[in-house]
């Protein structure tokens, strides 16, 4: 071959060479980024607190109730409690004697304020407005409980699923390697039938975990409407630890004090409203007493004042005194309850930490023994039981770890919802 030729062939090789080679870099390079929307979509669980709160019929039905309230607040800035009437009546004689008699009155009746029922009515209104906003917040941490609950266990299912099919793979790279061992000769055909029932154990465990995180991811879904990915990420992000200067009065606490607070001003309400609203009448009547006479015209000016007290108005006052005396009982109640959740959850953060802490170190040593009996099983020094026992041990270290982890987030998440804050 000429020497031109054979230069050419090894340049085109080169060139082919360094093609593939980008190529190849382009692929791997590519491969992550192909990767990253699917745990860029995982929702958090902010976003799915407030996706289940925008299906919840409180929050469907707040701007109308908002409406309400306001509404009420405006019929306690009128001039009266009820709109005015408009009176009409007609006399005559023609179906008795017919001598012509007319009367025609035409007024007007303006209910009025007891004393003391407008400044009551409107300082009802605006109690019951602040309690509408409250109760709200309340049932927002209600929501927020049942959301973190289910997030959480979403979160425990994913991790055991990550270890279940861990622990698949690792006995199965074993009992391929028992296989190769027994068919040259160097284990016993026993060996091999141990490593392959550990290998049915851990696929079963296996569809046990997949089963459980299907359940998890369903009731997550019928919760927020919203459809996390199959498997959630290993190292879940923990919401932030609470400090001091968030901590305030509790959405519960402050739902009871503002419900005491409405129970109050219905009671004064109810105190002022001994009797029904007296009525001032203006009415003006045209009349003639026969045919032939001239129409007359007079104007009436009358006052109606209904009599008050009475067994009605002593129930509707000891009603209203009753729900104030139990919204207060209930609300030392849940003061004293949320205190002791919040030290228990506290308690429950510092517990999980030093477990974490534990589990991890014990997972460490674990690998290192695995480490340690997967070579000298390698080099025959180890028998198959023991070296199936220290997988197992392994397996069973790391699945502590990752449950402790979450475990502690769940513990701050908890000791957030007692504090009164909603999921970060």
């Amino acid at each position: 071959m000429h020497p031109r030729t054979r230069t050419t062939i090894r340049v085109r090789q080169t060139l082919l060479a360094a093609l593939l080679s980008a190529v190849a870099a382009s692929a791997s390079a590519q491969a992550p980024a192909a990767a990253a929307p699917a745990s860029f979509g995982t929702p958090s669980l902010k976003e799915l607190f407030e996706a289940a709160w925008a299906r919840q019929p409180e929050a469907q039905a707040m701007q109308a109730r908002r409406d309400a309230v306001q509404a009420q607040r405006r019929v306690a800035e009128a001039w009266t409690p009820e709109p005015p009437a408009l009176e009409a009546s007609h006399k005559t004689d023609r179906l008795t004697r017919n001598d012509g008699a007319r009367e025609l009155e035409v007024g007007i009746a303006v209910p009025l304020w007891l004393p003391g029922e407008r400044r009551s009515s409107a300082a009802l209104a605006d109690a019951e407005a602040a309690a509408l906003e409250s109760r709200a917040k309340a049932a927002r941490m209600r929501l927020a409980a049942t959301v973190r609950e289910a997030w959480w266990n979403w979160q425990r299912a994913g991790v055991e699923v990550e270890v279940a099919r861990g622990q698949l793979d690792s006995v199965r790279r074993i009992a391929a390697d028992v296989a190769r061992r027994a068919k040259a000769g160097e284990l016993a055909r026993a060996d091999q039938r141990q490593a392959d029932g550990t290998v049915a154990a851990a696929e079963a465990a296996a569809a046990q975990a997949d089963a459980a995180l299907t359940v998890a991811t369903q009731h997550l879904k019928a919760l927020t409407g919203t459809t996390p990915n199959l498997l959630p990420a290993s190292t879940a992000a923990a919401e932030p630890e609470p400090t001091t200067t968030e901590a305030a009065m509790h959405p519960a606490l402050a739902e009871l004090q503002d419900r005491s607070a409405v129970a109050e001003r219905a009671a004064a309400l109810a105190a002022t409203q001994s009797r029904a609203n007296p009525e001032l009448t203006l009415a003006t009547t045209r009349d003639r007493g026969a045919s032939g006479e001239r129409y007359g015209q007079t104007v009436t000016l009358a006052v109606r004042i209904p009599f008050g007290g009475g067994p009605r108005h002593d129930s509707r006052v000891a009603s209203a005194r009753a729900d104030a005396l139990e919204a207060q009982a209930q609300l030392e109640l849940d003061r004293a309850r949320l205190q002791a959740e919040r030290d228990a959850a506290q308690a429950r953060v510092d517990a999980a930490r030093a477990q974490l802490a534990a589990a991890e170190r014990r997972a460490a040593l674990a690998r290192e023994t695995r480490g340690f009996f997967e070579k000298s099983f390698r080099l025959g020094e180890t028998d198959l039981p023991t070296r199936l026992r220290i997988e197992a041990e392994a397996t069973e270290a790391e699945r502590q770890t990752a449950r402790t982890r979450i475990e502690l987030a769940a513990a701050i998440s908890a000791w957030r919802q007692a504090l009164g804050l909603l999921p970060q």
